[in-house]
């Protein structure tokens, strides 16, 4: 089943709109980020994590006052189900990187300090322990800050190569036109998790998962915007004498079904996964959510419409071209009713 199938729409002519939409959205993630400042995770700021496993269900409100009780001020204590609970603490004082020359390591330090502080609140009973802490993770605030670094770096690399790979695949203005709607792809993702997050219970702060996000949005833009070229490139032997507005509107419109089928698929199985996956896979997959949203949109609307705008500032195309079109989708029409009427006729 395929939808949007046999259309005649004017995408070009609303390029402007989105132009607008996406400058708004931008800029108030951007102010965001700025006034809220970015909520990093352990893994780029540094920190502990730990899981705990408790023999029956705990209470996140004592688990919380017991850890704090032991020193880590600020812990974020979250229930992973119905035994386990989640500590977090950023950037601790009292925990402390590797140094073999310090004896044990930070990790079994840290495991100790964190049962000594739960057995205030949940001795042993019957000599058998309340709890289990099945897994502690550290990260050292310069590993964080190298992380982050090597995050920053991994994105903008991703985005250079697809540059030169369109570049050589196409002309340079659709290489810059795609590049364009790559940046802002991932500048509307982070926005979206700037301002939503810690509503309605979301935990989207900047760790590894949403890097992950973000250079899987970046494949999934790309790969759009490349079908799209690909067949206006097609359709530029075919439809000889087009002008390039008829030619880029009649490409978007035939690869539209693709477009739609694809992006409806993976966004049913995110919402699926935002909603079920709990607090691990949260972030990864709001931040794919928006990206794939944003990116099936920018392949129209920000890298094809940069292409028609740069052709017309450059003076190779006709700013009157997109009214060509116009009449073509008035004819299309007109001939669609023209042989809905034949059919009920002949009926």
């Amino acid at each position: 089943m395929q939808f949007f199938s046999n259309t005649h729409i004017d995408f070009l002519g609303k390029r402007k709109i989105f132009y607008m939409v996406s400058l708004v959205v931008t800029i108030a993630g951007i102010s965001a980020a700025l006034l809220r400042g970015v909520e990093f995770g352990i893994d780029f700021e540094g920190g502990a994590e730990g899981d705990i496993r408790f023999t029956t269900a705990a209470d996140i409100g004592t688990v919380r006052s017991a850890i704090e009780s032991a020193g880590f001020k600020g812990a974020e204590v979250k229930s992973g189900g119905e035994n386990d609970v989640l500590i977090r603490v950023k950037n601790p004082e009292s925990v402390a990187e590797d140094n073999p020359a310090e004896g044990a390591p930070a990790s079994e330090v840290l495991t100790t300090e964190l049962t000594q502080a739960l057995k205030t609140a949940y001795p042993d009973q019957d000599g058998k322990q309340a709890f289990e802490i099945r897994e502690v993770r550290i990260v050292g605030p310069k590993v964080g800050k190298e992380l982050r670094t090597q995050a920053l770096w991994a994105v903008l690399a991703s985005i250079l190569a697809i540059l030169l790979y369109i570049t050589f695949r196409f002309e340079w203005v659709y290489g810059l036109g795609a590049i364009i709607a790559l940046v802002h792809d991932v500048l509307v993702a982070f926005s979206f998790a700037v301002l939503c997050n810690g509503l309605f219970g979301l935990n989207l702060e900047m760790n590894q998962g949403m890097l992950a996000a973000f250079l899987t949005v970046v494949g999934f833009s790309i790969n759009d915007t490349v079908i799209i070229f690909d067949r206006i490139r097609e359709n530029k032997g075919i439809h000889r004498g087009e002008n390039l507005m008829m030619l880029m509107n009649r490409s978007i419109n035939e690869t539209l079904p693709r477009t739609i089928n694809t992006s409806l698929t993976v966004i049913l199985v995110l919402a699926v996964l935002l909603i079920f996956s709990g607090d691990a896979l949260q972030g990864f997959a709001f931040t794919m959510l928006v990206g794939i949203i944003t990116g099936t949109y920018s392949s129209i609307y920000i890298a094809s419409s940069f292409v028609i705008d740069t052709m017309i500032r450059r003076g190779k195309l006709d700013p009157n071209a997109e009214g060509d079109f116009k009449q073509h989708v008035i004819e299309a029409r007109q001939a669609r009713r023209a042989g809905q009427v034949t059919a009920k006729a002949e009926a």
